[in-house]
């Protein structure tokens, strides 16, 4: 998901009039940035806000951002994701909607479990990832990238004209909640003091509604962009400040901002929209076949399936890898060279890895060189270093699953 630093881009509702969400403004201009709910609260802990997606959000804290990076894989942090899109999806036809839109089977999901999903174009090209949840309550609930908001937006509610104008039971709702993402292997123990509800019972993606620390009607989804078990918390906004001071009152609970969640990401192997997978990148090529359901498959009834499904069994000419090296950290665009000079791909990603103490960066190669162990080069300041194709994440993940 698109939820880090690496990235700044304009997110406005283009040709769309004022909107107010909750008190916060909601403007094509990309001259007013947009606040979430935590904003003064941020300044009060000493964020250090930033322009990202149209939004002002801390990019760290008093803390340095390899300190912020270490205390979430060790304990656990807070962060205010509360720019990201959500949306709800109801009426009897609310999974033909996101299935006419998604790669993912939908359909097959239980009550209250999620997927990560994909949007895609008839080219076969990410158009944005995604978290679809189908809640007990009757509808979806999606969670897009805050950088494709505008273009999100309009593309469901373009395919909820087309459904309705068909005659289908379906509409689409924006959400003004906040939410906030609590991150690490003690995230699940803090919470647990808050709620009444058996954390232990919410594994890996999966969803449920209930208080936390005296604030109703949260939902509480175990999932997040760090590799480490944890929750998002969708939060009434007037209600995110009160559970953010909560949270904090934990001795092991920390601020962190975007610049330990870029890291914190990169470690874990997942993408950033924008960087590691835009609209020329099918999801084969992202190493995201995953991403599609079975069903979803053998139909060919996603958009862009006449291309992606025969790249499933065919060859690609490139593939998303992760990359590790010594000395100067890779950035996004470095070259990457055969061991002979020759330039084969791009650096997409890249930081050096507190938790590895090395250089750790995602990026495209032909396939011929995209073998775990496969040796190459990289362009770092205009000087070339040796770089090693390795498996991702490159930091074992973490996440919550029922034995």
């Amino acid at each position: 998901m698109q939820r880090a630093v690496s990235m700044v881009a304009h997110l406005g509702l283009r040709g769309q009039p004022l909107l107010s969400v909750s008190g916060r403004l909601l403007s094509g201009s990309q001259d007013v940035l947009r606040r979430t709910p935590l904003y003064d609260f941020h300044l009060a802990h000493g964020g250090k806000m930033v322009a990202f997606a149209g939004w002002s959000l801390p990019v760290q804290y008093r803390d340095s951002h390899i300190d912020s990076h270490l205390h979430t894989r060790q304990l656990c942090s807070l962060f205010d994701v509360s720019h990201m899109l959500q949306t709800k999806i109801y009426g009897c036809d609310r999974v033909k909607l996101m299935e006419s839109l998604v790669v993912g089977d939908i359909a097959e999901l239980r009550p209250n479990q999620g997927t990560l999903s994909l949007f895609t174009n008839e080219a076969g090209g990410i158009l944005d990832d995604l978290i679809v949840t189908n809640t007990s309550e009757g509808h979806l609930y999606v969670v897009s990238n805050a950088s494709c908001w505008d273009k999100d937006l309009v593309l469901m509610q373009d395919k909820v004209r087309e459904l309705q104008n068909m005659g289908s039971d379906v509409g689409l709702e924006v959400m003004d909640n906040a939410l906030l993402a609590l991150q690490g292997p003690t995230a699940a123990q803090v919470l647990q003091a808050g709620v009444t509800d058996d954390l232990r019972k919410l594994p890996f993606m999966t969803s449920a509604v209930m208080e936390v620390f005296g604030v109703s009607s949260c939902r509480v989804t175990r999932c997040g962009y760090t590799g480490e078990d944890g929750v998002e918390i969708s939060v009434p906004a007037v209600g995110a400040v009160r559970l953010a001071t909560a949270l904090l009152e934990n001795p092991e609970v920390k601020l962190a901002g975007l610049a330990a969640r870029d890291s914190l990401r990169l470690e874990a192997g997942l993408c950033l929209y924008g960087n590691d997978i835009d609209e020329h990148t099918t999801p084969v090529e992202g190493s995201l076949s995953w991403t599609l359901g079975k069903r979803r498959r053998a139909a060919m009834d996603f958009p862009g399936a006449a291309v992606i499904v025969p790249q499933l069994k065919g060859k690609v000419q490139r593939r998303r890898v992760g990359l590790t090296c010594e000395g100067a950290p890779m950035r996004a665009h470095s070259p990457i060279l055969s061991t002979e000079g020759t330039v084969i791909g791009t650096v997409t990603s890249g930081c050096p890895s507190p938790c590895l103490k090395k250089n750790v960066a995602m990026g495209y190669v032909p396939s011929e060189y995209s073998r775990p162990g496969t040796r190459l080069l990289v362009e770092v300041r205009r000087k070339q270093q040796m770089a090693v194709v390795s498996k991702m994440p490159f930091v074992p993940t973490n996440y919550y699953t029922l034995k």
